[in-house]
């Protein structure tokens, strides 16, 4: 539909008009390879059907049902018309569950309700959702597992009950906590505090982790000054301090000291010691002549006392040697007698 100007000769101007264009709808068949429901799709340029949203099939003949809709079918797309004897929003329960599948356990009686459901009229001594629980050991016991443990009875035919502990608890009843700490697992010397299925360690002065294990960089906040080299400690550190600065963490300067002058003795020079008197009434090595200098003082030269030394070892030696000969002697003797 379009507007524009209609002109007459028999009149002098033009007039307003309405124009009205319909377009007709394509002929089934007619440009199609195969016959295709036009009002559920259309033919393309190639000839083929083209279903719309919601319509499937060669000629667009089929509704698409509602995902999920397993016994149904549909009139209109996304649809779930249930089949007979099927229920429920997806068409996914059997009304006659009770015939067909039989889920009441223990000879209990089972009564098909609306919309596909049931329900289980259970004996004496059962219960449960199909009557397949017994009231056994558990729950006479009146569900005796403690901290979070399940009771175990085999569906109430078992004997006697059984505890399932959850982790961190033991015993016949899960009563008693396992103490995590047990196993020592702080090291260094920290403190273990128990909890519930795991534990914590407290560390001492220089040490962390969970298990106290990284001594702690006491050189990080750089200790040392001047220059110093720091070397890390348990919770405690060492300063190399350079020349000129000492202390714990090199703080403290140094003064410079004065060199004195040394005079080297000769080589040959006697050595000269004195003796107060005192001492003077000790005996002086043999041989040895004391000389009395002023204030009562004995004066001995070194090289008098390094040649009685010598002296006496001289004789030391000579005395070896003459026993050492002698018994060389005497065993040559011995020999030579043997061998006669």
């Amino acid at each position: 539909i379009s507007s524009g100007c209609c002109c007459s000769s028999a009149l002098s101007e033009c007039t307003p008009c309405v124009l009205t264009v319909t377009i007709a709808p394509p002929i089934a068949g007619a440009d199609c390879k195969s016959s295709c429901n036009l009002a559920h799709g259309r033919c393309d340029v190639n000839g083929d059907c083209r279903c719309d949203p919601g319509w499937e099939g060669d000629s667009c003949e089929r509704c698409v049902r509602m995902p999920g809709c397993l016994h149904g079918t549909c009139h209109q797309p996304w649809q779930c018309i249930c089949l007979s004897g099927w229920a429920g929003r997806f068409c996914d329960k059997d009304v006659h569950i009770c015939e067909h599948q039989r889920p009441c356990q223990n000879s209990a009686r089972c009564i098909n309700d609306r919309e596909g459901d049931y329900s289980c009229v259970c004996p004496d001594g059962f219960h449960g959702k199909n009557c397949e629980v017994k009231r056994g050991p558990c729950e006479l016991a009146g569900s005796p597992c403690q901290n979070g443990g399940t009771c175990l009875d085999n569906n109430g035919y078992a004997d006697a009950f059984a505890c399932r502990c959850l982790a961190g608890f033991v015993g016949d009843l899960c009563e008693l906590d396992v103490d995590d700490c047990l196993m020592r697992p702080c090291a260094n010397g920290a403190t273990c505090h128990d909890g519930i299925n795991r534990f914590s360690c407290k560390c001492p002065a220089g040490f962390e982790g969970r298990f106290c294990t990284s001594n702690l960089d006491d050189c990080a906040s750089q200790p040392c000054r001047n220059g110093g080299k720091c070397y890390d400690r348990v919770n405690d550190f060492d300063c190399v301090c350079p020349e000129g600065y000492a202390g714990k963490s090199c703080a403290t300067v140094l003064e410079p000291q004065r060199e004195e002058q040394v005079q080297t003795a000769p080589r040959n020079a006697q050595r000269v010691n004195y003796f107060t008197p005192e001492s003077a009434t000790q005996v002086p090595p043999q041989g040895t002549r004391p000389q009395p200098i002023a204030g009562g003082l004995l004066k001995i030269s070194v090289k008098e006392v390094v040649a009685q030394e010598e002296s006496g070892l001289a004789e030391t030696r000579f005395v070896i040697l003459a026993v050492f000969g002698a018994c060389t002697l005497l065993l040559a003797l011995v020999t030579a007698t043997l061998v006669l």
